[in-house]
């Protein structure tokens, strides 16, 4: 049986119950954000497609932005060019609520096109590596609440540890909901941008992030921007983008507790159920607690044949 976000998302806020108070309450504190998160997404318009563009100062996010808007919506920075606060370029009706719950007040409206199915917010969102703390944070916010992230880098940062280790590799897991764009590929020769590409592919393999697309751009000349808008309406039509990441997330969060509750005490078991119940046993302290997730899962989930958080987070092994 396949498993909804819904599944996973009652599973996980089961087990982070029954582990309330052992588990550590940092860990606990961050799944029951991913879970909030799932809860409210789920929520909103599933007929919009919210699309991040990210990135460091200077990538040409920005840019990117208007060339995928089809107007000069974003100002382009010359001396050292700078995004301090997200916008919004919308197609479709009916976002509004998902705005007011991304907190983006700058809202600019797409023209419509007959090629294109299914409602898109595409956010340009402020520098990742801002040196004003609050852009840091608007940006850190909207990556956790976008459904696909669009990774704007350059030929000359791409391989940039602090991009990698801070956000990619956090995201290990995510492909299916990971663009990464190299942004001013006009600069390098033919043979270059095949190279760059090839090694952002395997430092993307690093990140846990191997299946992600990778597109070479321009948006100074348009080169690879038809094929980048051809993706992120082929993403916008399969509506499917906030689901996957809702799916990512709680599965990420759910290996986390799995890692924190440590290897299962006494002879190993065959059954994947028997190692998550001798784990959540372990991270709660007492055996008591076996029951009471079994217990709670069962009531949330309208008492489903088997137990949900066995059936899916079994599946991270």
């Amino acid at each position: 049986m396949s498993l909804t976000v819904q599944d996973r998302l009652e599973s996980l806020d089961a087990a982070l119950d029954a582990g309330a108070g052992r588990l550590p309450d940092a860990l606990v504190g961050r799944c029951r954000e991913v879970v909030a998160r799932a809860r409210e997404r789920g929520g909103l318009s599933a007929e919009h497609t919210v699309v991040a563009l990210a990135g460091a100062t200077g990538s040409g996010k920005s840019s990117l932005f208007n060339a995928l808007a089809g107007g000069d919506l974003a100002a382009v920075g010359v001396q050292r060019p700078t995004t301090a606060e997200a916008m919004a370029a919308v197609r479709g009706d009916g976002a509004q609520a998902l705005l007011d719950w991304l907190g983006v007040q700058r809202r600019y409206r797409l023209a419509a096109d007959p090629g294109s199915a299914g409602g898109l917010v595409l956010l340009d969102l402020p520098d990742h590596d801002s040196v004003v703390t609050e852009h840091r944070l608007r940006a850190d916010r909207l990556v956790q609440r976008a459904d696909l992230l669009v990774w704007v880098v350059d030929p000359q940062k791409y391989a940039d540890a602090a991009l990698h280790e801070g956000y990619l590799r956090p995201l290990a897991g995510h492909a299916a909901v990971v663009v990464l764009v190299l942004n001013q590929a006009d600069r390098l020769p033919a043979d270059q941008v095949r190279a760059v590409q090839a090694d952002l592919h395997r430092l993307a393999v690093e990140d846990g992030l191997d299946k992600a697309r990778i597109v070479a751009v321009s948006a100074r000349t348009g080169t690879g921007i038809a094929e980048l808008r051809r993706l992120l309406d082929e993403a916008a039509a399969r509506r499917r983008a906030a689901n996957d990441r809702s799916t990512a997330d709680l599965r990420s969060a759910a290996a986390h507790v799995l890692a924190a509750c440590g290897p299962p005490a006494g002879p190993a078991r065959p059954a994947a159920t028997d190692r998550l119940v001798d784990a959540l046993a372990i991270a709660a302290g007492v055996p008591v607690v076996t029951e009471a997730v079994r217990r709670s899962a069962v009531r949330r989930t309208g008492a489903r044949t088997g137990w949900p958080p066995v059936r899916w987070v079994a599946r991270l092994r």
